[in-house]
Formats: structure tokens, C-alpha cells, sequence
């Protein structure tokens, strides 16, 4: 398996294995009503850095060196704050308090109908109008590298009150960043409530593994899934499981993204303009990680594996980027200048009871760890 990191030279590192990642805290920017929004940048010995910012405890920027020891920014979005306090994409936010689409913004939860915001068609997504994305988040702690190879990391905090977006229960959600010397970023989602409720939550961001101005419809992408959940024509799984087998949607061997994307013969392709849908990795959380994605990028040779303790791998091919966002360097994203992957629970699992739930009582802990594995390939 081609995963291993490239060598010092190709990360530009020179004798630096003996160091630790380092945090740096700092301003990025104010929102129209004087609220500071803060960054915190991890970088490490070999060249790589992430910058995540409070507003949607969202990634910001991902430096990573290529194959050529060029140093691009491989997460898309924007360069100052005023395009992601304008923007509706959800670049690199931290989404919840249930990612993904609720059908009609309605289910209903130990007997009681409750009613959340629509913003997606007639669904709800990623938690209604104001989710976790547009929100500030509380920096609550940020942290060096304590020894050589040790990760740099930052945790930062929201409170949801009960009854913010239609969700009962108080939750109290922390989101930490962490980057160590072997290239591997990991994101922890931990929450926590005082009434039962529901909870999906998950990170957005956007990749281009070539880097800006680029297309990502040649990244090689690996699902170790055999089935996804088909959707109705509002991207609402209709309930069953259906085998990759045969379909567009078979990334149990390495595919080009673009290979089969706009194959239209397929309903499912149709509904969504391309990928937008929730792959089976597993039937359950599980206690420690397991693989749900490897994608890589031929021309630079970086990659990443994904890795989470969660059952479901959503993965969008950024099919309604229409050439109206004007991002980063001034690059106008465009139909697959980017891919989104999801680890989170299923769609719509308040209403769908035969999927793993949803549901978090009080003295429970809500967790969902990812962890994206960087490498250069020879």
C-alpha cells in the first residue's frame, strides 16, 4: 500500500525529527457585529501546517508539500474572513448539531414532534440556518508539541442552548485539531447534554490535493464499503442499502473520481449531479478507527487515508460549486475543484429508526474522531 510518508528531503526537512509541532495563536478577523475571530495555526517539522479558525471551529488553510517540495494550500476556501461570513458552502466548518439532511426539517423524538430549520430544498442540512458552522467557538485550550514527534493542538468549545435551531437539550460540544510529526491530522468531536437529543456531527472541508486552480476529478479514490444508501430526488435515503457492485458508486478499488461522475444513466448520479451520498462502512461506532477513505493525486503525489470510528462516509464531489465562488487567489470554483468526505452517522437518522442512532442522553459522551493521514508518493 503506497502510504508511506514521503522522505525529508521531499517534505524539506533537514535534521528535524528531533522537534515537536508547534500552535500559533492569532487574530484572523472580525465579524460585522465586532466579534474577534481567532486562529490557530499547528505546523510541523516537515513542512506542513493547518490553520483553523473560531468561526464553525473550521479549517482554514492545509500547507502540505508535494512530490517537488512545492508547498500549496490544499483546502479550499478563502483568504480573509468575509467570504466565510457571506458564504453558504460550508468550507472546512465543523457541522452539526446534526450534519447532513433531516427530510422536511421534521422527526420526531421520544414521542414529540420537533421542527427544525429548512435550507436545502425542502430538507434541513447541517443543522438548520444557523448551525455549528456560523457560530463562534471558544478557543478553550491550545497545546505544543511536549516531545519530539508530539502533536500541536487546539481545542475550542460551543455551547448549544436548549431549543437553538429546534433541538431540545443543552449541548456542549468541543472540537479539537491536532497535528503531530508524522503528518497525521486528527479531529476529535466530543458533546455532551443535559436532556436527551439527537447529535451527527462532522467536518466539511473541501479538498484539492493538487492545489489551487486545479481540478480534482483526477484524485484516485478508495471506498472500503460494498454498500451506500440510495436517495430519493431530494438527496433523503429512501431507507435501504443498496450494493456498490456493478454501480457508479464501486471505490473498493482505486477509480479516478471523474471516471464515472457525470454517468447519467444512473438516477442516483442525476439526484445529486454527481456524489452526494452516505457510504456503509460499518453498521455501528466502533471503539477505535477504521479505514473509510484513501484518495490521492497522481500529478503531486500527496494523499491521505481517512480514518474514524464512525459507521458512514458521506462523500461529496463538490457538484453545485458553479463558478459564482471566487475563493482563495482569487480562483473561481467550479464544478469538482474539490472533494468533501463526511465520517459521521447516517442521513436523516432521526427519522429512520433501522440506522444507528442518533441519540445522546445525558451522562453520555457523543465522540467522533477522524484522523486524515498525509503522504507524499514517490
Amino acid at each position: 500500500m503506497l502510504r508511506t510518508l514521503a522522505t525529508a528531503a521531499l517534505l524539506g526537512a533537514v535534521s528535524t525529527s528531533a522537534l515537536a509541532a508547534e500552535a500559533k495563536r492569532e487574530t484572523f478577523g472580525t465579524m460585522p457585529d465586532g466579534t474577534a475571530v481567532e486562529a490557530v495555526t499547528l505546523s510541523n517539522a516537515k513542512g506542513m501546517s493547518v490553520r483553523v479558525m473560531t468561526l464553525g471551529a473550521s479549517i482554514q488553510s492545509v500547507m502540505m508539500p508535494g512530490r517537488d517540495g512545492k508547498t500549496v494550500d490544499i483546502a479550499v476556501g478563502y483568504d480573509g474572513l468575509d467570504g466565510y461570513v457571506k458564504d453558504g458552502q460550508f468550507f472546512g466548518a465543523t457541522v452539526g448539531r446534526v450534519a447532513n439532511r433531516i427530510a422536511k426539517g421534521k422527526f420526531t423524538f421520544d414521542g414529540k414532534a420537533y421542527s427544525v430549520p429548512v435550507n436545502n430544498g425542502p430538507n434541513s442540512l447541517h443543522g438548520g440556518t444557523k448551525g455549528f458552522d456560523k457560530v463562534i467557538w471558544a478557543v478553550r485550550d491550545v497545546k505544543q508539541g511536549q516531545k519530539s514527534g508530539g502533536a500541536a493542538s487546539v481545542t475550542m468549545r460551543y455551547v448549544s442552548p436548549d431549543g437553538d435551531m429546534g433541538y431540545p437539550g443543552t449541548l456542549t460540544t468541543d472540537a479539537t485539531y491536532a497535528l503531530d510529526d508524522q503528518n497525521n491530522l486528527t479531529i476529535t468531536y466530543t458533546a455532551t447534554t443535559d436532556k436527551p437529543t439527537v447529535v451527527n456531527i462532522s467536518n466539511h472541508t473541501y479538498w484539492n490535493l493538487a492545489g489551487p486552480g486545479q481540478t480534482a476529478m483526477n484524485h484516485v479514490l478508495t471506498i472500503p464499503a460494498d454498500r451506500f444508501t440510495p436517495t430519493d430526488e431530494t438527496s433523503i435515503p429512501t431507507g435501504q442499502h443498496q450494493s456498490v457492485a456493478g454501480t457508479v458508486f464501486d471505490f473498493r478499488q482505486p477509480t479516478p473520481v471523474g471516471a464515472r461522475v457525470r454517468e447519467g444513466k444512473d438516477a442516483q448520479i442525476r439526484y445529486g449531479r454527481g456524489y452526494d451520498h452516505n457510504w456503509v462502512v460499518g453498521n455501528a461506532v466502533t471503539p477505535d478507527q477504521h479505514l473509510m477513505a484513501r484518495v490521492s493525486e497522481p500529478g503531486s503525489g500527496r494523499g491521505f487515508e481517512l480514518w474514524s470510528n464512525q459507521p458512514g462516509l458521506q462523500f461529496y464531489s463538490g457538484n453545485f460549486m458553479d463558478g459564482t465562488i471566487v475563493g482563495k487567489s482569487g480562483q473561481i470554483y467550479r464544478e469538482g475543484d474539490s472533494l468533501v468526505f463526511e465520517p459521521q452517522l447516517f442521513p436523516d437518522s432521526p427519522n429512520q429508526p433501522q440506522y444507528p442512532s442518533v441519540r445522546l442522553d445525558p451522562g453520555k459522551t457523543y465522540r467522533n474522531v477522524m484522523t486524515y493521514k498525509f503522504f507524499v508518493a514517490e
